[in-house]
């Protein structure tokens, strides 16, 4: 019993491993989609100037 405990227990923590593994990539990811947005704002100024009110509100 102990040997299929152990087996089940090695599958289990190869999955644990995939599913962090996934987690890093994904993080990877979205961090350098965030720096990429974060150097266009910060280079380009506003980017939804057309969404911006000016003026009275009639």
């Amino acid at each position: 019993m102990y040997e299929a405990q152990k087996k089940h227990g090695t599958g289990t923590d190869q999955e644990l491993i995939e599913v962090l593994t996934a987690i890093s990539v994904v993080s990877k990811r979205l961090a350098m989609k965030l720096a990429l947005i974060q150097s266009q704002s910060t280079e380009g100024g506003k980017q939804d100037e057309q969404n911006e009110r000016y003026g009275c509100d009639h």
